[in-house]
């Protein structure tokens, strides 16, 4: 009785988990959706006086998109899995490439020129990393702080790599990544924010030396406790602290662009030069705010159309949105984007393996930080650092991804719904 009870309390579950598991692979599908044939309106009408047609080639690239997704979600993930590297190394080749044969643009050389059609290897190097971090993270016990060196090595070389186009933007996101699938991993909390940590003792150091000093003794205690006392690699986390800091202002002087400085300090009062780094602040917060409630509607924003945001089709569209779409439009494309990264975090937790939970976690963690970041920044909360908003910012590559992206976290969903179903 207790075994035929307990038999059929496990098909209820599976069952239950099934349809539940149904709802979240169409919240999944549909949302990307919904954004992208939004962003098209989006894009058309900050292109409506120059007559060029983006939002056509971005609506082709995404059907391209979701084909692939499907095709993609029909295969297991870790069929996949032997390939990983060899992607990872070409994505690699091709950030080398842009160094030297890459297209500028914008004071940028961040694209590969084929055929007529400019990739953005930059975008693939995202995805490339998080599969090969997710392989590496799953296969190695990391139980020591030499054993990080290796995943800290997949993603400093494409970061660097990104830096040097430069894409400050970009470049952070592997950070995040990075951060949130060491944790995800089960690494101790203190040894997964260290990227954050060396991010943040840069700041402090060209900001105030003082408080840095009091930053890196904090941070060297922490180490030495989580290390069990340690001392030699507490020592040699201060000291890497300490290097930091020593090169930080020579990086923030001639590691980053004129531009790039103005933008990372120019957010906290953009009227102190509002014709040049906080012109593009200015003019977004103005767009976003005179949208009102309900907006002015689609092709309808005025603002948008007089093109007083230069690539408002890009970074920017969110002030498209506020403006065209009001303060409603915008809440319920933030909860759409909540929905989409809840599903996607539910799904991690569901794997089968820890290498797809892994995967499903990173691609989570990038459109997770790339939302923050982008809308933060269009409304004045944050620098403008050039990141896109996924789905929406016009970028046949980053599109591209994007739904490659989900076709993998649909594979994840699918096999773990099919053993479910077949408990």
């Amino acid at each position: 009785m207790i075994n035929y009870g307990q038999k059929n309390i496990k098909k209820i579950t599976s069952y239950r988990y099934s349809k539940r598991s149904n709802i979240n692979e169409f919240i999944v599908c549909i949302v990307p959706v919904i954004l992208t044939i939004l962003s098209c309106f989006l894009i058309a009408s900050t292109q409506r006086q120059i007559g060029l047609i983006n939002w056509y080639q971005h609506l082709l690239v995404a059907i391209f998109g979701l084909f692939t997704a499907y095709f993609l979600s029909q295969v297991p993930l870790d069929s996949l899995r032997k390939f990983t590297l060899p992607v990872y190394i070409i994505t690699i080749a091709l950030l080398i490439a842009v160094i030297f044969l890459g297209t500028e643009a914008l004071g940028a050389q961040r694209w590969l020129s084929f055929g007529g059609f400019n990739i953005q290897p930059s975008e693939i190097a995202k995805l490339s990393s998080i599969l090969v971090l997710a392989s590496i993270l799953d296969r190695y016990k990391f139980d020591k702080v030499a054993s990080l060196i290796k995943p800290l090595s997949i993603i400093f070389i494409p970061w660097i790599l990104v830096f040097m186009q430069p894409d400050l933007g970009t470049s952070l996101v592997f950070g995040a990544i990075l951060m949130v699938m060491l944790y995800w991993a089960g690494i101790p909390f203190e040894w997964s924010f260290f990227p954050l940590a060396l991010a943040f003792t840069f700041i402090l150091a060209c900001v105030s030396p003082v408080l840095n000093f009091g930053w890196i003794s904090l941070i060297g205690f922490a180490f030495y406790r989580s290390l069990n006392g340690k001392k030699f690699f507490s020592i040699l986390i201060v000291s890497l602290h300490s290097l930091i800091a020593y090169f930080a202002p020579w990086l923030w002087t001639y590691g980053l662009r004129d531009y790039q400085r103005d933008r990372l300090l120019i957010f906290v009062d953009p009227s102190k030069d509002p014709l040049g780094g906080g012109y593009h602040l200015i003019q977004s917060k103005i767009g976003i705010g005179s949208g009102g409630l309900f907006g002015t509607g689609l092709l309808q924003g005025q603002l948008t159309k007089l093109n007083f945001i230069p690539e408002q089709h890009t970074d920017f569209i969110f002030s498209a949105l506020g403006e065209e779409t009001g303060f409603l439009g915008t809440t319920i494309v933030l909860i759409l984007f909540g929905l989409l990264i809840l599903q996607l975090l539910r799904i991690a937790k569901n794997a089968r393996t820890d290498f797809e939970s892994l995967v499903v976690i990173g691609i989570a963690t990038m459109f997770m930080f790339q939302v923050m970041v982008n809308i933060f920044m269009t409304i004045g909360l944050g620098p403008v650092t050039g990141i896109p908003l996924p789905f929406m910012s016009y970028g046949r590559t980053a599109l591209a991804v994007n739904f490659i992206a989900l076709g993998l976290c649909l594979s994840v969903s699918l096999r773990g719904t099919f053993i479910r179903r077949n408990l």
